[in-house]
């Protein structure tokens, strides 16, 4: 069974310091037993990113739609496990107000982090909390999955403006505000004409971020970890899709000589 203590020592041995930014995916399923469940697990995060700011997706893309249409950051449930679910409800955690792609932040400057995300007009735009990853020299915490959960490659992907990745039409939706009044919100989703989960495709970049040290293999409790590095992974992601904008979805395979430099 491992306790806060092991956990905390894991993130040490990771290399991530107190003060980082830190995005974590998550399954928490895949880390153990653990001494008090879920609860220490964030606890163990919170408590290590003392000087930091953690960020956990609360996405709630699969739930929203045209005919679940209003967006309550207070109450609407997130759609990726059970870790995201709880930290939003802690004290002193806040929840952006992106009707499909929320996150909440916990620690330094998480108000700004989050500020604007109500205008959002697609998923990961530049300029938004994603983004925003790689402009803090942000890390992000693969936990016991891989990178087809790893949402920041949709934002690379928005930066480069990879063709045929959203709805040509928006979504209407209706987020609630901190007032309680109620705004307009036209969104795009994710799209693709040949799947219908384009993250999947994101293994096929895994040994390039690994080549390239943009990525590391590391280990928390129990569970197989990816420990990325944000600008580093758009870095390699932008040079492989130079070759080739919509490789990742066209190729079986990406040719290693797009990644070596």
């Amino acid at each position: 069974m491992f306790t806060k203590q092991d956990l905390k020592q894991n993130l040490k041995e990771m290399g991530i310091k107190p003060h980082d930014t830190l995005l974590v995916h998550s399954s928490m399923k895949s880390i153990g037993e653990v001494d008090g469940g879920a609860d220490t697990v964030l606890d163990a995060l919170m408590e290590y990113l003392s000087e930091g700011l953690l960020i956990l997706p609360t996405h709630t893309w699969y739930s929203m739609s045209e005919y679940h249409s209003v967006y309550d950051p207070r109450l609407e449930p997130a759609c990726v496990g059970i870790l995201p679910n709880l930290f939003m409800k802690r004290k002193g955690v806040l929840r952006s107000l992106h009707p499909t792609h929320s996150v909440a932040v916990y620690g330094a400057d998480s108000e700004e982090f989050i500020e604007g995300e109500e205008n959002r007009i697609t998923p990961c735009p530049p300029g938004g909390c994603y983004d925003r990853l790689k402009e803090r020299n942000g890390k992000i915490l693969l936990i016991g999955i891989g990178h087809e959960r790893n949402t920041f490659i949709h934002c690379v992907e928005e930066h480069l403006d990879v063709p045929d990745r959203l709805t040509s039409e928006p979504t209407y939706f209706k987020i609630v505000m901190p007032d309680g009044k109620i705004k307009p919100s036209f969104m795009h989703r994710h799209d693709n004409s040949v799947t219908d989960h384009i993250s999947e495709n994101y293994t096929k970049l895994e040994q390039a971020f690994y080549d390239r040290k943009a990525a590391v293999k590391t280990l928390f409790g129990n569970a197989d970890c990816i420990l990325c590095d944000a600008k580093a992974i758009y870095e390699v992601t932008k040079d492989v899709l130079s070759h080739q904008i919509n490789c990742i979805i066209e190729l079986e395979t990406i040719p290693k000589e797009w990644w070596l430099i």
